[in-house]
């Protein structure tokens, strides 16, 4: 059976390292607050990533960072160093048993702990299947919201309160209401990345997004650069829902902005206007944002003004902003890196069309494989 290690890490790549657009809205958003409160660094991808980690496991005792190779850095070197500094009891290493490390992740948050997951490669994310859809996901709804993965509910006391487990060093039950729940119940971040490098193969880039968007009870992020990756997997982390975040991996090394290395989450299920227009909407994420933004720019020497949207977050999805702006242009145009049957691509499609008919606008998906 093949399996995941790449022969050399040092990619080959022939496009030039740069750095990403962010907003050109005139209105500050939380990375511009970020980046006025605080010293900037030049990060690329998998060193924002690497950076969040230490800040979730720094700020919080009960965080835990697990999967294959991570406690000497991963294949990509996105755990570097967390071992050293938090232990191998807060970062160590997993058999290869993709449905083993979910299903440990959801135990460990069930028990009042921050899991947080890593799965290799988002292709190995298969054999967790049932353990994301049919236990994480619903892990709050078969219990009529009374426990989840997050607090380990002991039962109720005569006032209607829930009672759970607090862990060491506590060791004791602990009530609280049953709408007031803690801010750290709830923490489940499974990472993997996703996507094509080049030279991966079949079986190191896929683009798997979609079958996990058809899931209620779990949340879809992925970031298109190293300001947004960081942001974004802490407000993953820190998310009262189990969240999948796919890390596209042909960004890690190329992708470099200048970073706040302080503390600072972006909102999930906010899309972003990265570039205003209005002639045609384009939406898309992750990796692919770097063509469509090229694509822009080609247009715009042809005369078409291009409005472009990062969705950032795809369940829940932000059908608003998306909304807005198909409105304003009346022509939408996704773009992904994944197959096109089934892919997200045809909902938001489908989503426009109906909320937007009747502005008779027109509407295409295009993927890019």
């Amino acid at each position: 059976m093949m399996r995941k290690g790449f022969g050399s890490l040092a990619f080959s790549l022939s496009v030039r390292k740069r750095a990403f657009s962010t907003s050109t809205s005139p209105s500050l958003s939380p990375l511009d607050d970020a980046a006025a409160a605080g010293s900037l660094k030049s990060m690329n991808l998998f060193s924002a990533i690497n950076n969040a980690l230490h800040i979730a496991l720094d700020s919080d005792p009960r965080a835990y960072v697990f999967g294959e190779d991570v406690s000497f850095g991963g294949v990509f070197r996105c755990t570097t160093g967390l071992a050293d500094r938090f232990g191998k009891n807060r970062v160590f290493n997993t058999p290869l048993c993709e449905q083993g490390i979910v299903g440990f992740g959801i135990g460990l948050a069930a028990m009042d702990n921050r899991a947080i997951a890593e799965i290799q490669f988002a292709d190995y994310i298969y054999p967790a299947f049932d353990q994301i859809v049919n236990e994480a996901a619903k892990f709050r709804y078969r219990s009529g919201n009374q426990f989840n993965c997050g607090a380990s509910i002991v039962g109720l006391t005569s006032g209607g309160e829930v009672q759970t487990y607090d862990p060491p060093p506590n060791n004791a039950p602990t009530s609280y209401g049953i709408n007031n729940f803690p801010e750290r119940f709830n923490r489940l971040t499974i990472r993997a990345p996703y996507g094509a490098v080049g030279h991966g193969g079949h079986y190191h880039s896929q683009s798997p997004e979609s079958f996990f968007c058809h899931v209620p009870g779990i949340k879809v992020v992925i970031p298109r650069s190293p300001k947004q990756a960081k942001g974004l997997l802490l407000s993953c982390i820190r998310d009262p829902n189990p969240v999948v975040f796919f890390e596209p991996k042909w960004l890690y090394r190329l992708a470099v902005e200048e970073v706040p290395e302080h503390d600072y989450m972006v909102p999930l299920s906010e899309a972003e206007v990265i570039r205003h227009g209005t002639d045609i909407t384009l939406v898309g994420w992750g990796a692919q944002l770097a063509v469509m933004e090229q694509a822009c720019i080609d247009a715009e020497k042809e005369g078409i003004s291009c409005e472009l949207i990062d969705l950032r977050t795809l369940l829940p999805w932000d059908k608003e902003t998306v909304e807005a702006s198909v409105r304003k242009t009346g022509r939408l145009l996704v773009s992904h890196e994944a197959p096109v049957t089934g892919g997200f691509g045809a909902e938001i499609s489908a989503s426009m069309v109906e909320r937007c008919f009747l502005r008779y606008i027109s509407i295409g998906t295009k993927t890019h494989y």
